[in-house]
């Protein structure tokens, strides 16, 4: 049979990447493009300068053409992921009202208070929809529940007066919505011109880009759990109803039409914490690192690969942005002594995020009584070998990794094939698309070790630091 290609768009908070994958869910071409850094003109303000993620979507989407030797007659779509949680303000014509909030930002989670020249509010998926399309259409799956009327039953605007009323949106300037998996409109010929994708090429709904990224993984059973290890940092499995009562976890719209993700709490600039420690050591070490043919991340994972599990008492709470209803909250490293060295502290770094997760993560497989025989891992810091023998020796289960990294271009690309026809249901898609690489099995002296350590110290950790942290923050910031 004659390839057929699909277009998966992962559009994040760092960076936009697009991948064109043949129909066995295999990369043809891939690229990427740095988003410019946010503005915080005032605290609690975080926002995409310009017209970036449309900009970098425009640069990224002319490489991979520029790059495609198929027939562009084969493309059969593009799937659309982008970032969950920001508000847009777009006019009347689709042009951006304001800059576009980041899921950073406290106004995204505010009341909406209208204005005149606001046409239309949306995710950054409607407004993608749109540059893409000239269609105003929005996706179920990213209209999130906190800032958007929507029905997490029905899947489409809340019928419920007084619910819809209490979001303060007129439903004229919401967009219709649509379920993954289906077309919203087809690459008009401005489009065309900006992005180099064929004029017609239809463009298909997905969800918020922690869905895509679970669909992308292969997460659609419910006894395998995902820990998802990007700029916001999560853990989830897979599930067929709305629970509404969950205490040590939200509900949320998955990438498969009226299925749901259980999501655990999260950890906010998770793995930025890596680049942050990068940043901190410089670029003499880097320079040395590339002296010795290896990126810096690869050098610091020789040296915290002889650091024994718990970093010798090197305990790091991965607070690093604290909400904005908890500003008091702050990252802490605490147990230094003489023997730490730059190797202790990146592997506390790693140790902290993943006891963090995985104390959430246990508590909300015990609130829904499920045991997860494995846990796939998704985003960058699953491409350290270290870091997934780690994660494996703290869950006590293996950890799995999968062939294609990009999990939310790879989710986007799924939902192009089941839009199209290619296949016949996500199930056949999956199978198709997606293949593991390799698998980590837990050494279960070192899943003591973890489990003594982090029931004995770590777990209550946050908790007693809360008091000297309130304190702390009272007596900066207090006149």
């Amino acid at each position: 049979m004659k390839d057929k290609y699909l277009i998966g768009v992962d559009s994040g908070s760092q960076s936009t990447k697009v991948i064109i994958f043949n129909q066995k869910g295999q990369i043809v071409t891939t690229a990427s493009e740095g988003l410019k850094p946010m503005v915080t003109n005032k605290l609690g303000h975080v926002e995409h300068p310009d017209d970036d993620l449309w900009d970098s979507l425009k640069v990224v989407l002319r490489k991979v053409m520029k790059e495609f030797k198929g027939d562009p007659k084969d493309i059969l779509g593009v799937g659309l992921c982008s970032i969950r949680c920001c508000r847009v303000f777009m006019k009347h014509d689709g042009t951006l009202a304001a800059p576009i909030m980041s899921w950073m930002d406290v106004r995204a989670y505010q009341k909406y208070e209208d204005k005149p020249e606001i046409g239309y509010t949306c995710s950054t998926s409607g407004y993608l929809t749109f540059r893409l399309t000239g269609s105003f259409k929005e996706m179920t799956a990213n209209a999130y529940q906190w800032q958007f009327p929507v029905d997490m039953d029905s899947w489409d605007w809340s019928k419920d007066e007084t619910y819809f009323n209490g979001f303060g949106i007129p439903r004229e300037k919401l967009m219709d919505i649509q379920v993954p998996g289906t077309i919203l409109g087809y690459v008009n010929e401005w489009a065309s011109k900006e992005t180099g994708l064929p004029v017609g090429l239809p463009v298909v709904s997905t969800a918020n880009d922690k869905a895509v990224e679970a669909l992308g993984s292969g997460l659609i059973q419910p006894n395998v759990g995902l820990l998802s290890l990007g700029t916001y940092i999560a853990s989830m499995v897979h599930g067929h109803k709305n629970i509404t009562t969950g205490q040590s976890f939200f509900t949320n719209l998955s990438c498969i039409p009226h299925q749901y993700l259980y999501e655990s709490g999260g950890i906010r600039r998770g793995m930025w914490l890596v680049s942050w420690y990068k940043n901190i050591i410089g670029d003499e070490y880097a320079l040395k690192a590339k002296l010795d043919g290896l990126i810096p991340e690869d050098a610091l994972a020789r040296e915290a690969f002889n650091v024994p599990p718990g970093s010798d008492g090197l305990l790091t709470i991965p607070d690093w942005l604290a909400p904005a209803s908890q500003l008091y909250r702050k990252g802490v490293m605490i147990g230094f002594d003489e023997r730490h060295t730059r190797g202790h502290i990146y592997r506390s770094l790693l140790e902290g995020i993943a006891l963090t997760l995985k104390n959430s993560y246990d508590a909300m497989n015990a609130e829904l009584g499920s045991t997860p025989e494995k846990i796939i891992v998704s985003g960058g810091g699953s491409n350290s070998d270290l870091y997934m023998q780690m994660i494996s020796d703290i869950y006590g289960v293996k950890a799995i990794r999968n062939k294609v990294n990009g999990a939310a271009a790879m989710g986007s690309a799924i939902c192009v094939a089941v839009a199209t026809g290619l296949y016949d249901g996500y199930t056949e898609a999956v199978a198709n698309m997606i293949e593991v690489k390799d698998e980590f099995t837990p050494n279960m002296e070192n899943h003591k070790v973890y489990e003594r350590f982090n029931t004995r110290a770590y777990k209550d950790l946050p908790k007693l630091m809360e008091s000297t942290l309130k304190a702390v923050y009272a007596g900066l910031n207090e006149e």
